[in-house]
């Protein structure tokens, strides 16, 4: 079940929730027939409940919205990178662990 807290984003509104967003914002790159993305899947959205209100957590399908992962790059998914002003911070690429997350969400608290 996806948390309540997790923002579904859009070629649309990628700009305004991540680019101008005032946190830092970790965005999970994703698609339905990714196993790897539904493993992972649980583990985001608990970041997004452990770090509510100092980074915002968002989901982007890739299937849906082909023009953003082009633009950073994103060759595989799951893909999540970390915005902060704007930019890039680092990114992983893979189902990985919980505490590799959380460490990537700590470079820019």
């Amino acid at each position: 079940m996806a948390s309540d807290k997790v923002v579904q984003l859009s070629d649309d509104n990628f700009e305004q929730e991540v680019l101008k967003s005032a946190v830092p914002v970790l965005v999970d790159f994703w698609a339905s027939w990714c196993a790897p993305c539904k493993a992972i899947s649980p583990l985001v959205d608990g970041l997004a409940e452990d770090y509510d209100g100092k980074v915002k957590v968002a989901k982007l399908n890739v299937d849906e919205n082909p023009s953003t992962p082009g633009q950073f790059g994103v060759r595989g998914i799951p893909t999540l990178i970390l915005f902060k002003d704007g930019k890039v911070v680092d990114q992983v690429v893979g189902a990985v662990p919980k505490n590799q997350l959380e460490g990537l969400v700590k470079k820019a608290l």
